[in-house]
C-alpha cells in the first residue's frame, strides 16, 4: 500500500471525539474560573480591582470558548487540519491568563 493511499484510508478511530472532549473540559475549567473570580470579586463588596481582574476573566474565558468553538467545528470534518501555531498560541495566552487572573482574585 502507498504511502498517499494509506493517508486517503485513514481511521482516526477516537482521537477526535478525545480531541473534541479535551477542549470541551478545558472551557468548562474557565468557565469555573470565570465564575470564582466573579464571586471572588463581589464577595465582601465590590471593589474597582476585583471588578475589573473579574471582567478580564470573562473576557479571556468568552475568547477561549470562541477558539474552542471553532476547533471543536473543524474537528468534525473527516480530516480536520492541523491547528495553527497562532490559535495555539492565543489558546494557551487565553488559558494561562485566566489562570493568572483568578489566582490574584484568591490571594
Amino acid at each position: 500500500m502507498t504511502p498517499s493511499r494509506a493517508a486517503a484510508e485513514r481511521d482516526p478511530g477516537l482521537q477526535p471525539e478525545r480531541t473534541r472532549l479535551a477542549w470541551r473540559r478545558t472551557t468548562l475549567t474557565g468557565a469555573v474560573v470565570a465564575v470564582l473570580a466573579v464571586k471572588s470579586a463581589l464577595h465582601g463588596g465590590a471593589q474597582a480591582p476585583g471588578i475589573v481582574a473579574a471582567a478580564l476573566c470573562a473576557a479571556l474565558w468568552l475568547g477561549f470558548l470562541g477558539l474552542a468553538h471553532r476547533r471543536i467545528g473543524a474537528l468534525a470534518a473527516p480530516r480536520p487540519a492541523a491547528l495553527a501555531p497562532r490559535v495555539a498560541a492565543t489558546a494557551v495566552l487565553c488559558t494561562v491568563a485566566l489562570a493568572v487572573c483568578g489566582a490574584a482574585l484568591v490571594l
